[in-house]
């Protein structure tokens, strides 16, 4: 049924269309009643090509269900539900504002590059209420209804100009009684770069999840940007490892006092972690009334107004912001917005730029740093580890010998894409990041995506990193629920863990969408038997369908495509044979110095960087590479 401005919509009169999102779309509207009281509402309707998604159908229902049960200030009212000519709708308080994600968007935009620590802090305050409201419910015979929101994110908390802060959307909270729909075991619902550990693995969760995600949430609005970037198959690994900066890395100026609050609520282990909402929303409130004992609400309402002044303007709209607060907003500008490129304090190089991470660093490399990384020998070690990035960052390495053409780069050319880590400093004035993927990645297709998680498992599985492999597994699941392989490979991953049962249940559904593959008697025969997985490649670049040995460029584009896996020894292997085979390439100089200093073999891999540098000194690399081992040179 096509909608308009002014159509009816059962008792309910269209006002304006505000969007479209997933598979539902929204509308501003009033509902009309008796002698002409009417109520400004928000209609949330299924899409027409949905409405036989018995999937979503159900989840919509669950939303109505659970969010007509909650009545708090801080979580959007829902008023109404039903159906009218068949589809599906919500009609739910209407929130005059804005989403919290296109505030911090627009905060970023206008000026200052993250919300002032207060006013953030506020914002988390009012959605620990909600969230902990949510999380104590009980039914009528006092039983806990075990809610749990799952999909904590910006653009699900709403903040209106009066300064009111309002969760909406718990479309795929999981409560107690909603046992008809909960979530097949091992499939994850929800944002990626918003998940807790626990759930990114597919694992029970519990109101402690809603604790993490608020605590990314406030790490947006500190730091002007999310702790880790990029494809989320891959961003996902680093959230789960805690592989990302403290906030006072990206915003030096924040308090520590702040800092420590979202570190503890982004706790990996969940028994360490901030243990509810409501005893995080106290810290956020001890930080916020001793820093500012004055605060109010009010804040909120000018802040906002003030970012979308022009926009208010052109509705129509009064705007007045007073002068004490332009002066207090100053204030808090100057004392908490970072500088997108600033440094720890222990690494007094410009910080690098931070592209989507498709790798991070090897472990033996990681710690190697948190043991090393003091003093002079600091400096030398993060110098040295950086070529590995810088290297393999540029995407397009024209690396040719000096003394003969080098037939390795358009292999080269192919096969290296890896980028930096977000912590890793290089000798250059950083470029400004790049914006948030999501403002400008296209999105991929589930397909896209299902493959790349299905490929990440696989590489996964044979460098031995099971639970990474699980969670990739699962990522494929999310998108392509019927994919045999992506079961199986998480079935394999799980046997692999001693997670039996676990795995007995992915092998089984592979065999029920696969029978007739030519794995499936080595998958019955597991099933039946010991529960051992089928045999995996012991050669590392034959499980990446590449070639043990051959010639130089086989063996450069093998060592290029076990750099990007992170596989540093396998890595070194493959370049060691491209050196023995072209003594005087540069290519195969760079990529074995690479590698060894992926490993932590810095004084090696300096040796392969000065041949790179005999063998091609007017490379457009070069002057990096004598910067970079000047500073090393200084440091030892």
């Amino acid at each position: 049924m096509a909608l308009h401005a002014g159509a009816r919509f059962g008792r309910y009169e269209l006002v304006s269309r505000l969007g479209r999102g997933g598979m539902a779309e929204t509308y501003r509207a009033r509902l009309v009643g008796e002698a002409g009281v009417t109520k400004p509402v928000l209609i949330k309707k299924v899409l027409p090509e949905y409405a036989n998604d018995q999937a979503f159908t159900t989840m919509f229902i669950s939303e109505a269900r659970i969010s007509a049960t909650l009545s708090h200030g801080t979580i959007a009212q829902v008023y109404d539900f039903g159906r009218v000519d068949g589809e599906y709708f919500l009609a739910m308080e209407y929130v005059d504002g804005q989403p919290l994600d296109r505030i911090i968007k627009r905060a970023l935009k206008s000026g200052p590059t993250c919300i002032p620590a207060p006013l953030a802090a506020f914002i988390g305050i009012e959605m620990c209420r909600g969230l902990h409201y949510a999380h104590t419910r009980k039914d009528e015979q006092g039983k806990p209804l075990g809610i749990v929101h799952r999909d904590i994110s910006p653009d699900n908390v709403l903040v209106s100009y009066e300064g009111q802060v309002k969760i909406v959307d718990f479309g795929i909270a999981k409560a107690r009684e909603l046992r008809g729909f909960n979530t097949e075991p091992g499939v994850v619902k929800g944002k990626y770069l918003f998940f807790s550990p626990e759930q990114a693995r597919g694992h029970e969760v519990d109101a402690r999840t809603d604790v993490w995600a608020t605590g990314i949430v406030l790490y947006e609005m500190l730091c002007g940007q999310l702790p880790v970037q990029g494809p989320q198959y891959v961003a996902v690994h680093r959230l789960i490892k805690g592989d990302f900066p403290r906030p006072r890395e990206l915003n030096p100026a924040l308090p520590v006092e702040l800092e420590d609050i979202v570190m503890q609520a982004l706790a990996v282990n969940r028994e360490e972690r901030t243990g509810s909402c409501h005893e995080l929303g106290d810290a956020l409130a001890g930080f916020l009334y001793s820093a500012e004992p004055r605060f109010s609400g009010m804040s909120l309402s000018h802040f906002a107004q003030a970012l979308f002044r022009e926009d208010l303007i052109a509705e129509g709209r009064q705007v007045q912001i007073p002068r004490s607060f332009q002066e207090q907003l100053s204030r808090w500008q100057g004392a908490t917005a970072p500088s997108r490129s600033a440094t720890p304090p222990a690494e007094p190089m410009p910080r690098a730029p931070q592209p989507p991470p498709d790798t991070v660093p090897a472990e033996s490399a990681l710690s190697t740093r948190k043991a090393l990384y003091t003093g002079l020998g600091a400096g030398a070690a993060l110098t040295v580890f950086a070529l590995v990035l810088v290297f393999v960052a540029m995407g397009e390495p024209q690396l040719q010998a000096a003394q003969e053409p080098s037939p390795l780069k358009p292999l080269a050319q192919a096969t290296i894409g890896t980028t930096p880590p977000s912590r890793v400093s290089i000798p250059e004035p950083a470029p400004p990041p790049p914006s948030p993927p999501e403002n400008v990645r296209p999105e991929p297709s589930k397909e896209e995506r299902a493959g790349a998680a299905r490929e990440e498992a696989s590489r996964l599985l044979a460098a031995k990193q099971y639970p990474q492999a699980v969670l990739s597994a699962l990522l494929c699941l999310e998108f392509e629920p019927k994919n045999a392989e992506c079961h199986k490979l998480a079935g394999d991953a799980h046997t692999e863990l001693g997670e039996k049962s676990k795995a007995a249940e992915r092998y089984r559904a592979f065999l029920s969408l696969a029978p007739d593959h030519p794995q499936a008697p080595a998958v019955k025969e597991a099933l039946g038997g010991r529960l051992t997985p089928p045999s995996l490649p012991s050669d590392p670049a034959r499980a990446l369908g590449l070639s043990s040995r051959g010639d130089a460029p086989a063996a450069f584009a093998n060592a290029a495509a076990l750099l990007r896996a992170r596989q540093y020894a396998e890595a070194s292997q493959q370049a060691s044979w491209c050196v023995k085979l072209t003594p005087r390439n540069a290519d195969c100089h760079m990529i074995l110095g690479a590698a060894q200093a992926g490993m932590g073999r810095f004084d090696t891999a300096v040796v392969h960087y000065r041949k790179f540098l005999e063998l091609a000194p007017d490379h457009k690399m070069a002057p990096k590479v004598r910067q970079m081992l000047a500073e090393y040179d200084r440091a030892r």
